[in-house]
């Protein structure tokens, strides 16, 4: 069986709508899916990008394109209240159901449902108050837990940056990575044994000499 390692956060729209379409993407496939939060801002602060959010006119069009990709998708996506906002909150109360820093698929849905679904304030402690309610079976209730699952999240981010991981969503397997939600038929195309993916223009990508200069 096959195991996929798939980087996700909260707060990314794109990830939403990965996780959505995934179980499509690998219908007929043996796999098994391991899902793990990561804080996607410490990923792009690692590489120096500012993500949508930093330019305005491409912040306004990446909600325009979520949205009608969600919409085509057959998806449920509208934005909610304020966005970006600090996904620590939803990473961590997701993580707080974890023992090894993977969540189930469960767990993974109530939090993008939470986020994506309605248009509402994804920080509003009444809102909050109510997904801890729906997780309640899935918490882990020691006294430990809460420090446990800012570990896992640290954890988790280092792991994706040593993986090379650079945004989300991003799916690790077998050495390879596959990013956006538009990566998933590639990465379907990969598992079912594709020999494009054993030829050299894999590595050779990476080797291609950048023409742009430090100025």
């Amino acid at each position: 069986m096959r195991e996929i390692t798939f980087y996700l956060d909260f707060v990314s729209p794109y990830a939403w709508l990965a996780f959505a379409k995934l179980p499509e993407t690998l219908e007929g496939i043996s796999c098994h899916v391991r899902y793990r939060p990561v804080l996607l801002g410490a990923l792009l602060q690692h590489y120096g990008n500012p993500g949508p959010a930093g330019i305005a006119p491409k912040r306004a069009w990446t909600y325009r394109h979520a949205e009608w990709l969600g919409h085509a998708q057959g998806t449920p996506l509208q934005m909610p209240q304020q966005h970006p906002f600090n996904p620590l909150p939803l990473l961590r109360l997701a993580l707080a159901c974890s023992d090894d820093g993977c969540i189930n698929r469960f767990t993974a849905d109530a939090l993008f449902r939470h986020v994506w679904e309605g248009g509402g304030d994804a920080l509003a402690p009444e809102r909050l108050d109510a997904l801890h309610s729906h997780l309640a079976a899935q918490l882990r209730s020691d006294a430990e837990a809460p420090a446990r699952a800012k570990a896992l999240l640290r954890a988790n981010t280092e792991a994706a940056v040593a993986d090379a991981v650079f945004g989300v969503p991003t799916f690790c397997v077998e050495g390879r990575s596959f990013f956006g939600a538009d990566s998933l038929p590639m990465l379907r195309n990969f598992l079912q044994g594709d020999p494009w993916f054993d030829a050299p223009r894999w590595e050779a990508a990476a080797a291609i000499p950048s023409g742009l200069t430090q100025g």
